[in-house]
C-alpha cells in the first residue's frame, strides 16, 4: 500500500523544510510548495491525502485556497490542516467555516502536528468508508442514508426529513465544521424556505433524539456546528 501524500504550503522554508523532514521520517510521501498559487495547481495534479496549509501565503492566501479547493468538486474531499499563528485566531474560525479540518498553532510541536494529521487521515478513510457502504455508524448510532433512517442502539428512532438531512450533512463530515450557510443548503433539499434560526431549533430535537451521543453534536460559536470524532 502507497504512503499518504501530504502537500505542505509554507512560505518559511526553515517551517517547510522542518515539516517535510519529520513527514518523510513517519514514513509519509511529502513534497512542498510556498505559494497559494503552487498549491492549488498541486492538489488538482498530484491529488495528496492530505493538505498542511499556512494561512499567510504570498499569491493566494490560505482561506482563498480552501474555499477554492472545498468548492471544486474534484478535489473538494481533500483534508486540511491550517498553521496558523495565535494573532490569527480570527482568521482559524473564518477556516474552520470554510472547510478546514483542523488547526495547528504555532509554535507548534512537531509531535502534536503528527497526532492532528493521523487522527485526520484517520477520519477521512473512515469517511471513504461509509460513503461506499451508504451507512454510517458510530458505535450504537446508525445512519441508513439510502433508507433515510436512523437506528440508536438497533431500536428505529423517528427523524423528520429536515432532521434526518442535518444529521446526515453532520456525520458525513464528521468532525469537520459546518457553517450554518452548508446546514441551511441540507435543509432546503425539499425547497421549503428556512430561516436561519430554524437551524437551532432542528438541533436541538436532533440532541434529544440521539440520546447519550447528543454531546457530541457540538456547537462553534460564530461558525455553526459540528458532530464530534472520539
Amino acid at each position: 500500500m502507497a504512503a499518504p501524500l501530504i502537500l505542505v504550503v509554507e512560505d518559511e522554508q526553515d517551517i517547510r523544510d522542518l515539516v517535510l523532514y519529520n513527514l518523510k521520517r513517519e514514513g509519509y510521501s511529502a513534497l512542498g510548495c510556498e505559494t497559494g498559487t503552487e498549491a492549488i495547481s498541486l492538489i488538482r495534479s498530484k491529488r495528496p491525502d492530505l493538505v498542511i496549509l499556512d494561512l499567510m501565503i504570498p499569491e493566494v492566501d490560505g482561506l482563498t485556497v480552501c474555499q477554492q479547493v472545498r468548492a471544486d468538486n474534484e478535489i473538494s474531499s481533500t483534508p486540511i490542516v491550517m498553521l496558523s499563528a495565535k494573532e490569527e485566531e480570527s482568521d482559524v474560525v473564518i477556516g474552520l467555516g470554510l472547510g478546514a479540518d483542523d488547526y495547528v498553532t504555532k509554535p507548534f510541536s512537531i509531535r502534536e502536528l503528527m497526532a492532528r494529521l493521523k487522527a485526520v487521515l484517520r477520519r477521512s478513510q473512515r469517511l471513504g468508508m461509509h460513503e461506499q457502504s451508504k451507512q454510517i455508524v458510530i458505535g450504537e448510532l446508525t445512519i441508513d442514508v439510502e433508507k433515510h433512517q436512523v437506528l440508536l442502539k438497533n431500536e428505529l428512532v423517528h427523524f423528520t426529513a429536515s432532521e434526518f438531512r442535518l444529521l446526515n450533512q453532520l456525520v458525513s463530515n464528521l468532525g469537520r465544521v459546518q457553517n450554518r450557510d452548508s446546514l441551511l443548503r441540507a435543509l432546503t433539499g425539499d425547497r421549503t424556505v428556512v430561516i436561519d434560526r430554524n437551524i437551532d431549533v432542528h438541533i436541538r430535537s436532533v440532541r434529544k433524539k440521539i440520546g447519550s451521543y447528543a454531546d457530541r453534536l457540538q456547537t462553534i460559536r460564530g461558525v455553526g456546528y459540528r458532530f464530534a470524532d472520539y
